[in-house]
């Protein structure tokens, strides 16, 4: 009973993340990249509500796999055309999907801080650095056809940073600075490799991994 509740506040979260994008689709027609990223942003905080309401580790890995499931074929049928309203080819979605299934997998039960560093290092540092990146002029570059910038990469690597100090202080696991930095490097340098999306399974993999061993 417990574990139905929950799913019921975090069905209700995931919804108002999917209208969210909905509404911006039509509102922000010329803005392809704002309604996924509504989703890519808004997925994260499921993880610590799932954490905080105390969700099994196989209702968790259940439910995380059929909704990657459901996203591999949103992918093939555009079903919810707003996920996948970008201009290039992707398969960020769906990689953000089997990413938290195996952070559950691998990581829930024992060390959820873990689960949770990984999925809003990506939801949050790689998620506002691709809106904020492309609207403010910076030097940029090209890694493997994937435009980078300054500002995008400064956006990535400052608000991993912040993540990484408030669940390292939040959950008193006592990672100290030179650990903080080199995790952040980390996503920030797998964030630059990122044909076809592949970002959204290495960094909070990698993350997570990290986080774990050093914790």
């Amino acid at each position: 009973m417990r574990n139905f509740y929950s799913l019921i506040i975090i069905g209700g979260w995931l919804f108002i993340v999917l209208s969210c994008s909905f509404l911006s689709s039509k509102l922000f027609p010329k803005q392809e990249e704002l309604s996924r990223k509504i989703v890519h942003i808004g997925s994260g905080p499921i993880i610590p509500l799932a954490w905080w309401l105390d969700v099994s580790s196989n209702i968790a890995i259940v439910v995380a796999s059929i909704i990657t499931i459901c996203l591999a074929v949103n992918y093939q049928l555009r079903l919810f055309t707003s996920i996948e309203n970008i201009g290039r080819r992707s398969f960020g979605t769906i990689l953000y999907g089997l990413s938290i299934s195996s952070l559950l997998i691998l990581f829930w039960e024992n060390c959820p801080s873990a689960v949770t560093a990984g999925v809003l290092v990506m939801a949050f540092g790689d998620g506002l650095a691709g809106l904020i990146g492309p609207k403010i002029k910076s030097p940029h570059w090209f890694i493997m056809g994937q435009k980078k910038s300054v500002i995008g990469t400064l956006t990535i690597g400052s608000i991993s940073a912040l993540i990484l100090v408030i669940i390292n202080y939040a959950t008193g696991s006592h990672l100290d600075l030179n650990n903080i930095c080199l995790i952040t490097s980390l996503a920030i340098a797998l964030e630059q490799i990122s044909p076809l999306g592949i970002d959204n399974l290495t960094v909070p993999l990698v993350v997570a991994i990290s986080w774990q061993w050093m914790f």
